[in-house]
C-alpha cells in the first residue's frame, strides 16, 4: 500500500520535517557506505537496487558475445574490433616484425566464417584487403603461418578498390573554416517546437551515413538507431522519457539510439555504449542542421520503469541500453529557444 496519499494530507511543516529526516538519513548511509569499495558494494545490493539492470544487462551482453562466437561468420564486433588492431598495428613506428599472434587465428577464422556466404560486403573486403596487408608485412611463425593458410583458402573473389591504412595527406583538404564551423555549432539548438511537416526517410538516411565516421573504440560501431518517423509513433516513445510532458504530442520524429552490450567480452566495456553512441549523435545532429532540420536531444536516465516500457515498445533485447532519445524536424520559426549560458574555456580547461 503506497503511503503517498496519506503524505499529501499532512500539514506543510511536517512535510518539510518529514523531508529533513529522510534526506539526512540518506546522507548518512551514503557517506558510510562510501568509505569503501565493499561497503559501496552492500549498499547497492541491500539499500538501493538502482544499478540491478546494469548489472544485469553486461552479464547478459557478455553472454551474447560468447554465443555469436560459438556461431559461424555472426560475430561483427569480433571482426571489426581485431581487424582495426591490425591496422593499427601496421601504421606504428617502428613496425614489428611480428605482431597480433595472439589473435590472428580467430581473426582469420571470424572472416572466412563471415566469408561462405559468398555475398562480399564493405566490411568483408576492408578485412581482406587489411589481412592481406597484414600477411605481406609479417614475419614467419607457427601461429601466422597457420592463420596465413586458412586466410588463403578464404579469400573472396572481389576486384574493388583497397581499403586499407592510408596516409594522412590523402585525406581531402578541409573546406570549413573555424568561423563556419562555429556557425553550424551556434546554430544546433535544442529545438521542441516543430512544424507540422513529415521528415523524409531519405534525409535521416543521409544523416545517418554522416554520423557513421564519427569515432567508435576499436571501430565496433557498438549501436544503432531506431527510428519512429510518425508523429503518432514519436509521441508514444517521447513519453517514456521525463521531461517531454509539454511538448513530446509536437514532435515529427524520434530517434533512439542504442547502444549493444552485446559487442564486448569483458564488463570492463561496458561503457563504451553510452561514449561512441554519444559520439554517433553529435555528429547526426550536426548532419541534420546542415540538411535544415533542427533536433533536440532527449535525457535518457536509468529508470526501471522507463527502461522496461521502452524496451518493450522498440522491441529491445536485455542487453541493448538506451544512450538518448533526439527528436528530429522542421524547426518552428516562431518557437522558442533557451538560451542555456555556456561555460568558457576558461572555466573548462585544466593545464596539467
Amino acid at each position: 500500500m503506497s503511503l503517498k496519499p496519506l503524505v499529501r494530507m499532512l500539514p506543510e511543516p511536517v512535510k518539510d520535517l518529514l523531508k529533513g529526516v529522510r534526506d539526512r538519513t540518506r546522507l548518512g548511509l551514503v557517506q558510510l557506505f562510501s568509505s569503501n569499495g565493499f561497503l559501496a558494494s552492500l549498499y547497492y545490493c541491500l539499500i538501493s537496487r538502482e544499478f540491478d539492470r546494469e548489472h544485469r544487462a553486461v552479464l547478459l551482453g557478455r553472454l551474447q558475445f560468447a554465443r555469436l562466437m560459438q556461431r559461424r561468420g555472426e560475430n561483427d564486433a569480433f571482426l571489426r574490433r581485431n581487424v582495426h588492431r591490425l591496422e593499427k598495428g601496421l601504421i606504428m613506428r617502428p613496425r614489428r616484425s611480428t605482431f597480433a599472434e595472439d589473435y590472428i587465428g580467430p581473426t582469420v577464422r571470424c572472416f572466412a566464417d563471415a566469408t561462405r556466404t559468398g555475398v562480399v560486403t564493405g566490411q568483408q573486403r576492408w578485412a581482406n584487403d587489411v589481412l592481406t596487408d597484414y600477411f605481406s608485412a609479417v614475419q614467419s611463425s607457427p601461429r601466422i603461418d597457420s592463420a596465413r593458410r586458412e586466410f588463403t583458402s578464404s579469400q573472396p573473389d572481389d576486384s574493388a578498390g583497397r581499403c586499407v591504412p592510408y596516409p594522412h595527406s590523402e585525406l581531402p583538404e578541409c573546406p570549413v573554416s573555424y568561423e563556419q564551423l562555429m556557425v553550424l555549432f551556434r546554430r544546433r539548438r535544442s529545438v521542441r517546437w516543430y512544424q507540422d511537416k513529415p521528415v523524409s526517410n531519405a534525409l535521416i538516411e543521409q544523416a545517418v551515413r554522416a554520423a557513421t565516421l564519427a569515432p567508435s573504440a576499436c571501430n565496433r560501431q557498438p549501436f544503432r538507431f531506431y527510428v519512429s518517423n510518425d508523429a503518432a509513433k514519436a509521441a508514444d516513445i517521447a513519453q517514456c522519457a521525463g521531461g517531454t510532458g509539454g511538448f513530446h504530442d509536437n514532435l515529427p520524429c524520434v530517434i533512439a539510439v542504442v547502444g549493444d552490450l552485446g559487442c564486448y567480452p569483458e564488463a570492463r566495456d561496458r561503457h563504451v555504449v553510452y561514449i561512441d553512441g554519444s559520439l554517433a549523435a553529435m555528429q547526426l545532429m550536426l548532419a541534420f542542421e546542415s540538411l535544415g532540420l533542427s533536433t533536440c536531444p532527449i535525457n535518457w536516465p536509468d529508470i526501471e520503469s522507463a527502461e522496461r516500457k521502452l524496451e518493450k515498445k522498440l522491441g529491445l533485447a536485455y542487453h541493448e541500453r538506451t544512450v538518448m532519445l533526439l527528436a528530429v524536424g522542421y524547426a518552428d520559426p516562431t518557437g522558442g529557444i533557451p538560451y542555456s549560458d555556456k561555460k568558457t574555456e576558461h572555466d573548462l580547461i585544466v593545464y596539467n
